[in-house]
């Protein structure tokens, strides 16, 4: 088995339809989607809310 890992910028409030578009474009099997999560502001920091910058999303090629 080999795999191949894909970096995704997203903005999860908008990227909807990208995130759709592009799992439906591969062509093997996906096995784990990852989301990087940033804190970039105070409230983030401290936990009130959370910004996911890109995503990892493992896939199993043939």
């Amino acid at each position: 088995m080999k795999y191949k890992v894909h970096h995704l910028k997203i903005r999860m409030s908008e990227d909807q339809l990208k995130l759709e578009q592009f799992l439906n474009s591969l062509q093997g099997e996906v096995v784990s989607i990852v989301p990087n999560i940033a804190n970039t502001t105070l409230l983030q920091i401290y936990g009130g809310s959370r910004k996911i910058d890109f995503l990892l999303i493992v896939e199993k090629v043939s």
